[in-house]
């Protein structure tokens, strides 16, 4: 059986929401912003709207694949983990 798979490349990823407020049945923020994907593909009925925010995703972070799974091992993947928040910089000190 082949599925839709939506996922997301934390790499790219700048946090700025427009993915989760296009599809929000699919998508979530994590408390910096990043997506979280939900479920394991993506039904048809959200197909459309699955398109539409791969297309306007700013970073081209998001990205839909068409795989292959077997009944036997489907299973719920893991988030992705969004990457660490960097510290504010630090002030340069005058000599």
């Amino acid at each position: 059986m082949k599925q839709t798979i939506l996922r997301v490349d934390p790499t790219r990823c700048t946090a700025r929401g427009l993915c989760a407020e296009l599809l929000p049945e699919m998508i979530t923020l994590d408390v910096w912003g990043y997506p979280i994907i939900a479920g394991m593909g993506v039904p048809n009925s959200l197909l459309g709207h699955a398109r539409r925010a791969v297309a306007a995703c700013p970073t081209l972070a998001l990205s839909l694949s068409y795989e292959e799974i077997s009944q036997s091992t489907q299973r719920r993947p893991e988030p992705p983990r969004p990457p660490a928040p960097q510290p504010p910089p630090q002030p340069r000190s005058r000599r």
